[in-house]
């Protein structure tokens, strides 16, 4: 709703940049520096994320299943939140700070209606990301819209038409009875 509402007042002729820009980003507005750092930390993020793949999957399991399993739960805990802060911040510059979040929460809730698989999931939600992106700053461009709402408004009409055919396919699914 929060990108709806930024598509509509991009579109009024009160349309201010400055305290716009710092809460939904500037997306056509960043530079080779800001691609650069945003390159940096994409690599760190996923450098740590695919050396402590195991406790952190554990850990989004259950912590005890975590701790069962050797790992400190609260020091990977601390760690995957320190990486969300990490990607959050560095993110502020494009999309803003509060459209950051329907970034990072559309497409793996898209993702996760459909695969039963953490890497599955990972893969179809970075497909997911990037073809909005693509939609977004395309319907952005064609419709002089705010281009960081366009893409996560885009992402979450993908959500929910995937959310709809979700509850379709579960619909039509044979039913097991169980005795």
């Amino acid at each position: 709703m929060l990108s709806l509402g930024v598509v509509i007042v991009s579109r009024s002729s009160s349309f201010t940049g400055d305290l716009t820009r710092i809460l939904f980003g500037d997306v056509l507005g960043i530079g080779w520096d800001d691609i650069q750092l945003q390159a940096v930390v994409t690599l760190l993020v996923l450098g740590v994320a695919g050396l402590f793949a195991r406790p952190f999957l554990l850990l989004c399991i259950d912590p005890e299943t975590a701790t069962v399993a050797g790992f400190r739960a609260a020091r990977y805990h601390a760690l995957m939140l320190a990486l969300i802060a990490v990607t959050v911040v560095v993110s502020f510059q494009a999309v803003g700070t509060l459209l950051v979040f329907g970034m990072l929460v559309a497409p793996p809730a898209t993702a996760a209606l459909f695969a039963h698989r953490a890497g599955v999931m990972m893969i179809i939600a970075g497909v997911i990301g990037a073809v909005s992106v693509w939609a977004g700053l395309a319907m952005s461009y064609a419709y002089d819209l705010a281009a960081g709402a366009s893409v996560v408004l885009v992402q979450v009409a993908v959500f929910f038409v995937a959310l709809a055919l979700s509850t379709l396919m579960d619909r039509r699914a044979p039913q097991v009875e169980t005795a």
